[in-house]
């Protein structure tokens, strides 16, 4: 048997000019073919350092390869910032699709609209690891009561803080959204150099937690049908919660209304705040910045005191192509990426939180820094709705817009949210 070659080629600026002028909707159709032997191709994320996900996903393969003779796979890596593109394209060309894909979990509604991922449901059903599977992640692949794929990995939020500030002033980790606020505000009143709690008006998943926190909806509905909750009386104390944070008692809104997650990491990261709002994949900037050593995670706070805010869900899922003339085959190497075992050495060599509940638990056994995050998880997520119109609200800024034109003053709560709900539900409604 002969091994596969392993690519983890960039794309060239042809290649990407090509996928950017593929059409935006997808004309495949299933494959009427389910060969048991040949090439199976799988695009998988490139990620920062890619090398040790490749020697797991390596291992998995070989297994995979030895137990399908005159079987053979074939990995790309490809670059995240242009998997809309690729994945788009792929979805239009199904001779030189992959069986097999990578891809964000905010995508999946965006995807089966699109017509390219398979319907996987009584495969998933029948495999006996999915009872495990987190409920949320599970939710992730799921649109209109049918399963698109299997989840990969998970991601949430929790609070970094400072111990040397905390301890410096005499403070305590906060325990409720109130004591949150007042903690950002009097670090900020005793260190005017710190941003008590760096926020950004660009950090939507940062300020998600807030108005679920507080009990209300980005979106009600199901089954493809959503409207705008943004502007309900319980979203709407949640923005206000969260917007108090922008100004010269925390953030300054002049600073702090352009940032995004990756902004307010690195402010923490580099001495410049008492706390921030990071995700379990924040860890290894923090552990490269100054703040090395002098800080520990908690769960973000929910309303009420010892309460833990709801945190989004993010990460990524694996799913098989509709066109695949592989089924069968797609589905079991799927199936083996995201195994438990698999899952397992994904987060000791990457860090990558397991969608398994009961893998989750023993690596936060095995590792006290991931304990916040476990326990941020078993408290309940949140997820965006499962619709294909969220990557257009998501890509059109509707709420960091809102976020934004709070904290300049522009608007009050009710005009903005008002005004973000309208923006949503035009992408709902367009999307039928």
């Amino acid at each position: 048997m002969k091994l596969s070659v392993r690519l983890a080629a960039l794309l060239t600026p042809a290649v990407l000019l090509a996928a950017a002028c593929a059409p935006g909707t997808s004309g495949n159709s299933a494959s009427d073919k389910d060969e048991k032997t040949g090439t199976l191709r799988v695009w998988l994320f490139q990620e920062v350092n890619n090398k040790p996900k490749e020697e797991v996903v390596d291992a998995v393969l070989a297994d995979f390869e030895k137990a399908h003779d005159g079987t053979e796979v074939s990995v790309e890596y490809i670059p995240v910032e242009t998997r809309a593109q690729r994945i788009k394209a792929a979805f239009n060309d199904p001779k030189s699709a992959p069986d097999l894909i990578e891809y964000g979990n905010t995508d999946t509604a965006g995807y089966v609209k699109d017509g390219g991922l398979a319907d996987v449901t009584d495969e998933f059903a029948a495999w006996d690891q999915a009872r495990d599977t987190d409920p949320t992640a599970k939710q992730s692949v799921t649109v209109d009561g049918k399963v698109y794929g299997v989840p990969y990995f998970v991601g949430v939020r929790a609070l970094y803080y400072r111990t040397d500030v905390f301890d410096e002033l005499g403070l305590k980790p906060p325990t409720s959204q109130a004591e949150l606020i007042s903690t950002a505000k009097e670090i900020r009143a005793q260190k005017p150099d710190l941003y008590g709690l760096a926020v950004g008006g660009a950090y939507t998943y940062g300020a998600m937690p807030f108005i679920w926190a507080n009990g209300g909806e980005l979106a009600t509905g199901k089954g493809g049908s959503y409207a705008s909750a943004i502007d309900s009386a319980a979203a709407q104390k949640g923005i206000k919660a969260y917007t108090s944070l922008f100004g010269d008692d925390n953030c300054p809104a002049a600073k702090c209304a352009g940032m995004g997650g990756n902004d307010t990491v690195t402010a923490f990261a580099s001495g410049k705040a008492g706390m921030a709002i990071g995700g379990d994949f924040s860890h290894q900037a923090v552990e490269a910045g100054e703040v090395r050593g002098k800080y520990a995670v908690v769960p973000l706070p929910g309303v009420e005191p010892g309460s833990i805010a709801p945190a989004f869900a993010g990460g990524n899922n694996l799913g098989v192509l509709k066109s695949t003339s592989h089924r069968t085959l797609a589905v079991d190497l799927m199936k083996r990426l995201a195994a438990k075992e698999t899952q397992g050495q994904l987060f000791q060599e990457m860090g990558f939180l397991p969608t398994f509940t009961d893998v989750r638990q023993e690596a936060a056994a095995n590792d006290p820094f991931v304990e916040p995050f476990v326990e941020t998880l078993a408290a309940g997520t949140e997820f965006v709705p499962a619709s294909p119109a969220w990557a257009q609200i998501d890509a059109s800024l509707v709420l960091p817009t809102m976020f934004q034109e709070i904290v300049s003053g522009k608007k009050d709560v009710a005009t903005a949210s008002r005004d973000a709900a309208k923006k949503m539900n035009d992408a709902f409604g367009s999307v039928g």
